[in-house]
């Protein structure tokens, strides 16, 4: 195990057409059997970062430093790392038990006991003991995910990378495995750096998640620091499912030092405790709230609600959302499965002010938040089936 850091790391890709700065100036500090999720969308760098620190891609500027020691010239073989890839690399010819065994035989000088031992010992932990014998061609996906999983796991690396393992899979066999994965983290306590496009992966496996956009850092963050307090409307777009709903609307201050936030088909009052947190001399704010935040009431009072119109109703088990339209724009709320209305239906939506996020309406920095107490896991597990991949 070791502690991994990234020094202000930048890759550039020079082709004949352009310059392309895959990843900017990117920073982290992983500590000692950390478990860290990188996410963000296609092309934001996450996968460019991975491959840096593996030396599959060399680093134009910064220093990558594995248990202090800079291998940034290092070649991938001498870095002491372990890393499984989306498309799993299996050689198709060799048994589970070679492809496993495959990497001590040629990068360490152990004898063929002591790696028998490791390979038996690893796929114990996978659960692919009896599947020693067999060959990939005959294995399901999730079953050869975790032969590579256990070929990573019988290097005893100082760090492990994942590149979106487990995106070939289906939903149900996606969910289970990402459960394995954090008890294998849990029994064995390597360092851990894992990238994925799936935001539910992020928010129920990582003790801290980094979220990338267009090669740059946005936030780093525990998940429920990540979640109730997003640095940018970036990030708090991204993490949740249904993402948050924005509507551009101007802050009012009243004397008394409430205020009100006004928009196309759209006022709500606020109290001073929230206005404290933003500079007096901001008036152009976006509003946030999640979709779980937000409530249908046909008995909320006309000042803390606002009117909408019902557009699509989908009906998702548990839970439905309700998709509305609010001055020509989408509102999405997510409500109980008894709450039905129907489509073309006139309602009222309110929220509480402790769900309320306030954004700038130039850089899209947060401004202020309001003081949740809920709990974030139960969010993200309920909304795990129908994410977007």
């Amino acid at each position: 195990m070791a502690q991994l850091e990234l020094e202000e790391v930048t890759k550039v890709f020079d082709t004949s057409a352009e310059t392309i700065v895959a990843v900017e100036e990117l920073s982290l500090d992983i500590d000692d059997g950390e478990f860290i999720v990188v996410v963000g969308p296609s092309g934001c760098g996450k996968s460019t970062t991975l491959r840096m620190i593996a030396g599959l891609e060399t680093v134009t500027d910064g220093e990558i430093r594995l248990a202090g020691e800079r291998i940034n010239e290092k070649s991938p073989k001498d870095r002491d790392i372990a890393m499984v890839f989306q498309s799993y690399a299996l050689y198709p010819h060799k048994t589970v038990r070679q492809n496993m065994a495959y990497g001590l035989h040629l990068s360490t000088d152990l004898d063929s006991e002591e790696i028998d031992h490791r390979v038996r010992e690893a796929a114990e932990m996978m659960g692919i003991e009896d599947l020693l014998d067999k060959k990939p061609s005959s294995l399901s996906g999730g079953q050869q995910q975790r032969v590579a999983t256990g070929r990573a796991i019988v290097r005893e690396p100082s760090l492990f990378l994942f590149d979106e393992p487990l995106s070939n899979l289906d939903a149900k066999l996606r969910k289970h495995m990402r459960t394995e994965l954090s008890r294998i983290h849990s029994e064995v306590g390597i360092t851990t750096v894992y990238v994925t496009h799936d935001q539910e992966e992020a928010m129920t496996m990582a003790d801290r998640i980094v979220i990338l956009d267009q090669g740059s850092l946005q936030q780093v963050g525990e998940p429920k620091e990540v979640y109730h307090e997003p640095v940018n409307k970036f990030v708090a777009n991204f993490i949740g499912s249904p993402s948050m709903n924005f509507i551009d609307v101007e802050l009012e201050r009243n004397a008394d030092g409430s205020g009100r936030l006004v928009g196309q088909d759209f006022d709500y009052s606020v109290s001073n405790r929230l206005l404290q947190q933003i500079d007096p001399s901001v008036s152009d704010v976006v509003f946030g709230i999640r979709p779980e935040n937000a409530r249908i009431d046909p008995d909320a009072p006309v000042d803390g609600s606002v009117e909408t119109t019902v557009d699509v109703v989908e009906v998702v088990g548990s839970d439905n959302f309700i998709y509305l339209d609010l001055a020509g724009k989408e509102f999405r709320v997510r409500t109980p499965s008894e709450v039905e209305p129907a489509e073309g239906e006139t309602v009222r939506i309110t929220f509480d002010e402790d769900d309320i996020h306030l954004f700038d309406s130039a850089s899209g920095e947060a401004l202020a938040h309001g003081y949740p107490d809920a709990d974030v896991t139960a969010t993200v597990e309920r909304s795990d089936t129908t994410a977007d991949d």
